[in-house]
C-alpha cells in the first residue's frame, strides 16, 4: 500500500498527508452533522405542545434536552422572551449566525484538499517527466528502462491526486447539502416559533 508513496517521487508524501487529512476532516464533519440533524417537524410539534401546556419554561426544557442547532436557536430566543418579541427575534438571528459558522467549520479544508491534491499530482507528473528527459539526455539514447521510472512517477502521482480529490469533493458537496438542509430547518423553525408566540398572545413586553 505504501510502496508507491515511498518510491514514486517526493510529491507522494504530501499527497499521503492530504489523504489522511481529508479522511479525518470528513469523519469529523460526518459525526457533527449527523448529531446536528433532527426531525424538525416532530420537534416543532413538541415545541408547540410544550409552549401551550407548560409555557416558556417547558419549551426551554425541551430545547435543552434536544441536540442540534435548531433547538439551540429556539432555546436562545426563549431566554430573551421576558424582554419582548423583538429581542427574541434578534437573539435567534445572532444564535443562528453562530450555529451556521459551527456547521460550516472545516468545509474550507475539504475544499482545499480537493483543489490542491490534483495540483500536487500534476506537479509530480511534471517532475517525473523532467526526470525521464534528464535520463534520456544523460544516456544519449531512448531506452524503455531509462524513462520507465520517470513516466511511472508521472502517472502514479497524477492518479493519486485525482483519487484523493474526487471522493473529498464528493464529501464536500454532500456536507454542503446537509448544512443547507439544517439551515433551512433553523429558519422554518424560527419563523413558526415566533408566529406561535404571537398567537399565544406574547407581546412586546414578553408577557401575555
Amino acid at each position: 500500500m505504501l510502496a508507491p508513496f515511498v518510491k514514486d517521487g517526493p510529491f507522494m508524501w504530501p499527497l499521503l498527508f492530504m489523504l489522511f487529512f481529508g479522511i479525518v476532516v470528513s469523519l469529523e464533519r460526518l459525526w457533527t452533522l449527523t448529531r446536528a440533524s433532527i426531525n424538525t417537524k416532530e420537534f416543532l410539534t413538541e415545541l408547540q405542545e410544550a409552549l401551550r401546556q407548560k409555557g416558556p419554561e417547558g419549551a426551554a426544557e425541551l430545547c435543552s434536552n434536544t441536540r442540534g442547532p435548531v433547538a439551540n436557536v429556539i432555546h436562545f430566543g426563549l431566554l430573551r422572551l421576558n424582554r419582548g418579541i423583538d429581542h427574541v427575534e434578534k437573539a435567534i438571528e445572532e444564535s443562528g449566525a453562530i450555529e451556521m459558522a459551527f456547521l460550516e467549520r472545516g468545509m474550507v479544508w475539504l475544499s482545499t484538499v480537493a483543489n490542491i491534491a490534483p495540483l500536487l499530482g500534476f506537479l509530480g507528473t511534471v517532475s517525473g517527466m523532467i526526470g525521464a528527459f534528464d535520463a534520456i539526455a544523460t544516456a544519449g539514447d531512448v531506452e524503455p528502462s531509462i524513462v520507465a521510472g520517470g513516466i511511472s512517477e508521472a502517472l502514479i502521482t497524477t492518479a493519486s491526486g485525482l483519487v484523493i480529490a474526487i471522493p473529498v469533493q464528493a464529501f464536500h458537496n454532500y456536507f454542503l447539502s446537509r448544512i443547507d438542509k439544517i439551515i433551512i430547518g433553523m429558519q422554518e423553525s424560527s419563523t413558526q416559533f415566533i408566529e406561535e408566540l404571537i398567537q399565544l398572545g406574547y407581546g412586546a413586553d414578553g408577557k401575555k
